[in-house]
C-alpha cells in the first residue's frame, strides 16, 4: 500500500503549524488564542480527513451505493452482473462488500479542482472524491474493490478525501482517456502554487482582524500569513488536483 497520495496533503499541514507556531514569539494574548483555535482546527479536520482515507471512519460511498434497497454493495448483486459479493470490513466484522465498476473524473468548480471515483453499481452511481496520485491521471474504467473501509484497483489503494456524494459534483468534470498512457509527474512547487490560489482573500482577513482587534501592520501582516496558509492547507487537505 503506498501512501505517496497522502505525502503533499500532510507535508502541507505540518507548514501551516509552522507558519502560526512562527507568529507566537510576537502575539499577545488574545493573538496566541486566537492562533491556538487556528492551529486546533488545523488538527482536528486533518485527522477526521485521515480518519476517512485510512478507513477508521466509513466514507460512505457501500451505504450510498445500497439506498435503494438491500445492504450496501453485497445487497446488489442480484441487480447487476458487475458485483461479486463477499462479506469482510477492516475490522474483522461482517459487513457487505464487492467488485464495482469505477473511473476517474476531474471536478474543476471555481478554483476547487479534485479528483472523484464514479462508482456504478446496476443503475445506482455514487461519487468518491479521493486524494491524487499519478495513477488516478490514467485510470481507464475499471473494477474496484470496494469495502466500507477501503477501495482499491489492484494493487492500488485510493484514499478518500471526504464523504461520498449521491448526487454529482458541481463544476464542469472531466473524463479520462479511455486508453491507458504514462502517468504525468507534478512538483511539489506546482501544486502548492495551484493550491494557493485561494489565497487571494487572505489581505481581507488581515483587514478584518486589525478592525475588530487593532494591532497595525504587524497583526495585519500576521493574520494575512496565517490565512494565506490555512486556505492553502484547506485546498491540500481537501483533495486538490494538480492536473
Amino acid at each position: 500500500m503506498s501512501l505517496r497520495a497522502l505525502t503533499y496533503p500532510l507535508a502541507v499541514t505540518c507548514g501551516t503549524l509552522v507558519v502560526i507556531a512562527a507568529w507566537v514569539p510576537f502575539a499577545d494574548l488574545d493573538q496566541v488564542s486566537a492562533l491556538a483555535v487556528v492551529a486546533l482546527g488545523v488538527l482536528g479536520y486533518t485527522g477526521y480527513q485521515m480518519a476517512l482515507a485510512f478507513g477508521v471512519l466509513p466514507s460512505g460511498a457501500v451505504t450510498r451505493l445500497g439506498e435503494t434497497g438491500g445492504s450496501g454493495i453485497a445487497g446488489r448483486q442480484g441487480e447487476s452482473s458487475e458485483v461479486a459479493p463477499n462479506h469482510r470490513d477492516a475490522a474483522g466484522r461482517q459487513g457487505a462488500s464487492g467488485i464495482a465498476t469505477g473511473r476517474r473524473v476531474r471536478q474543476q468548480h471555481r478554483l476547487v479542482s479534485r479528483s472523484f471515483l464514479e462508482i456504478s453499481v446496476g443503475e445506482r452511481t455514487v461519487w468518491q472524491p479521493v486524494f491524487y496520485e499519478p495513477a488516478l491521471s490514467t485510470l481507464t474504467p475499471t473494477d474496484l474493490d470496494i469495502t466500507p473501509r477501503s477501495i482499491s484497483a489492484g494493487s492500488t489503494r485510493f484514499f478518500p478525501s471526504g464523504r461520498a456524494r449521491s448526487t454529482e459534483p458541481p463544476g464542469k468534470l472531466v473524463d479520462n482517456p479511455t486508453r491507458p498512457a504514462d502517468p504525468p509527474a507534478f512538483t511539489p512547487t506546482r501544486r502548492l502554487i495551484l493550491d494557493a490560489q485561494s489565497t487571494v482573500a487572505a489581505p481581507f482577513a488581515g483587514l478584518l482582524w486589525v478592525y475588530v482587534m487593532n494591532g497595525g501592520l504587524p497583526a495585519f501582516i500576521g493574520a494575512t500569513t496565517v490565512a494565506a496558509a490555512t486556505a492553502t492547507w484547506l485546498s491540500a487537505i481537501r483533495g486538490s488536483d494538480p492536473s
